[in-house]
C-alpha cells in the first residue's frame, strides 16, 4: 500500500504520535505538549501506510527570515526505507522562501542531514531544559 500524506492535525491521535516519537526513538514527549507544538507549527507533514502513523515533522517559522525544522520521526519499520528522506523533502519544500533554515540533529545522524545541505553552525548556541543530559547525550559541549 502506498504512503498517504497530509499536513493536517485535524482528527490526528495525539497518543498515536507518542508512540510514534517513543519508538522511532526520539524521546518520551507526551501528547498534550505534542498537541501544543503541532498546533502552534507554520508546517507539518505526516505520512501513514495502511493508515498508521509512520513518519512525521515539522518547521516552526516566522515565515520569511527563519525556519527551524525540528521534531523529524520515522517507526523503525520504517528507517532506511526512504521515507525519512521525504519526510524532509516535503518540510524544506515549505519552508524553502526563508533566509535560513535550521535545525538540530541526534548525534551521529549529521550525515543525513549534510545530504539535503545543511552544514555545521559555529555559533549556534542552546539552553537545554535538562543541560546535564543534553551534555550527555552529546547535543552540548561544557565550553
Amino acid at each position: 500500500m502506498p504512503i498517504s500524506w497530509s499536513e493536517s492535525i485535524e482528527g490526528l491521535d495525539w497518543n498515536e504520535l507518542t508512540a510514534l516519537y517513543h519508538a522511532a526513538p526520539l524521546g518520551n514527549k507526551n501528547a498534550r505538549d505534542l498537541q501544543t507544538a503541532f498546533s502552534n507549527s507554520r508546517y507539518r507533514c505526516f505520512a501513514r501506510d495502511g493508515g498508521r502513523l509512520v513518519g512525521v515533522g515539522r518547521v516552526v517559522s516566522d515565515g520569511v527570515d527563519c525556519a527551524y525544522v525540528c521534531d523529524v520521526a520515522v517507526m523503525p519499520s520504517h528507517q532506511g526505507t526512504g521515507l525519512g528522506k521525504e519526510v524532509m523533502r516535503r518540510l524544506l519544500a515549505f519552508a524553502r522562501d526563508h533566509r535560513k533554515i535550521i535545525l538540530y540533529a541526534v548525534p551521529g545522524k549529521e550525515p543525513f542531514y549534510r545530504g539535503f545541505g545543511f552544514r555545521r553552525m559555529r555559533t549556534a548556541m542552546a539552553i537545554f531544559e535538562n543541560q546535564a543530559q543534553a551534555l550527555e547525550r552529546g547535543y552540548v559541549d561544557e565550553s
